[in-house]
């Protein structure tokens, strides 16, 4: 199967074929070629944007075609800093005779070293096997998943995908066909891997799997048809993964919101309208790709009787001063309350009224009744094609159906 591609973020409309070139490119201003040292075995390719003019700067990891941009930035006595405060990481580079040498991350995660180098188009790409399409991948994970997905996206010698899990994807891989296997990548200042993929003579694939944490994980890429004659799992069922205890009762949250104004399912914005819950992290890729949506979605139907509220789990490191999250609001223009309702850990106890509540992010659709009609489990983002058009077209036709139904009769219901 055929899936179209998406043309490469690599070929940035914006700079000119002269200001993508290492002598047209003064000082830091440009496209780079850079590699994040992960460990002594392990180092990640990534393309990486810069922009510096008159001690400002600028800068962009890639996801795909989207652009991951810094917050906020100087140069200075021939030092690049930028940051990029919706993930609490900050990037630091100096120029060494033509090479740039940094380190970037944050102290959760730990600072990498990294080195890049002015962009050099490499030679046209061979291409491989047609390996498009979707591949069911037999993994048993901590979430109690049995499989995942793999998304491919083909045309010619250009290659990229996805792997979906019940979280969310991760993000869009990008390469070539190097001799004997496919080898993609993505750094996006947060989310890194590495996928190897080896057509077999069975029709199968052999993948392995690196990221920034853990060893490489050896994994086996099955057609979904040839997956279920072979008596293999699929994948969860991101609906019915995550549940309620008792779907008649309200669901009830009362947190704080990052100015400290309790805000409790019992207030009045919430009275007979449909409000969506969403159980989410500032630290989560996933919760990252899925907020814009969010937003998006309020700004559409608030009027109609919308509301959304974020019900946020933070280190405990972030909790007291919040700087990440409130960096986060600030970034994808979040205009929906977000409430701290405590740690990654504490969250069965302070949703007691859930079950299998273990992806981030998870989605809880509810009634003008306040009571839970449908569930989601993870976000897939654009990375995974299909999956993300579907999703978002579900999720809009459980919010309209909502919406259309009659206020509750009693107020005191809820």
């Amino acid at each position: 199967m055929k899936m179209k591609m998406l043309p490469f973020a690599f070929a940035l409309a914006a700079l000119s074929a002269g200001a993508l070139s290492a002598a047209a490119a003064p000082g830091f201003t440009g496209r780079w070629d850079a590699r994040l040292t992960v460990d002594t075995d392990f180092t990640l390719p990534f393309p990486l944007e810069l922009a510096a003019e008159d001690g400002t700067a600028s800068g962009a990891f890639f996801n795909g075609d989207e652009r991951v941009t810094s917050t906020g930035g100087t140069v200075a006595a021939g030092v690049l800093q930028l940051d990029f405060a919706h993930y609490d990481s900050h990037l630091e580079a100096r120029l060494e005779n033509g090479v740039l040498k940094g380190r970037y991350g944050n102290t959760r995660t730990g600072l990498r070293d990294f080195e890049a180098r002015p962009h050099v188009a490499p030679p046209p790409a061979v291409a491989g096997p047609d390996i498009a399409g979707v591949w069911d991948v037999p993994h048993e994970s901590a979430k109690g998943e049995k499989a995942w997905r793999l998304i491919v996206r083909q045309e010619g010698a250009e290659v990229s995908a996805a792997i979906l899990r019940v979280d969310g994807d991760t993000g869009t891989l990008r390469g070539a066909w190097q001799g004997d296997r496919y080898v993609l990548h993505i750094y996006d200042g947060a989310r890194g891997f590495t996928l190897e993929a080896v057509p077999q003579p069975d029709a199968t694939l052999a993948l392995t799997l690196r990221s920034l944490r853990g060893k490489p994980l050896a994994l086996a890429a099955h057609r979904p048809d040839a997956a279920r004659a072979q008596g293999l799992p699929a994948p969860t069922d991101p609906e019915l993964h995550t549940r309620v205890k008792d779907p008649a009762e309200p669901f009830r949250f009362s947190f704080p919101d990052v100015n400290g104004q309790l805000v409790s399912h019992t207030d009045e914005r919430f009275r007979n309208k449909v409000v969506v819950v969403n159980v989410t992290g500032s630290w989560c890729p996933n919760c990252h790709d899925e907020a814009p949506f969010l937003q998006a979605l309020y700004a559409k139907y608030r009027s109609l009787g919308l509301e959304v509220v974020a019900l946020d789990f933070e280190e405990a490191a972030q909790l007291e001063k919040l700087t990440r999250l409130r960096a986060f609001i600030r970034k994808y223009g979040v205009e929906y309350p977000y409430l701290v309702a405590g740690e990654p850990k504490e969250v069965a106890a302070r949703l007691p009224q859930t079950e299998n509540l273990n992806t981030w992010p998870a989605t809880f659709f509810l009634g003008r009744d306040g009571r839970v009609r449908a569930v989601h489990a993870g976000f897939a983002a654009p990375a995974s094609g299909d999956f993300h058009t579907n999703l978002v077209r579900e999720i809009t036709h459980t919010v309209e159906s909502l919406l259309a139904e009659s206020p509750a009769p009693v107020a005191a219901a809820r």
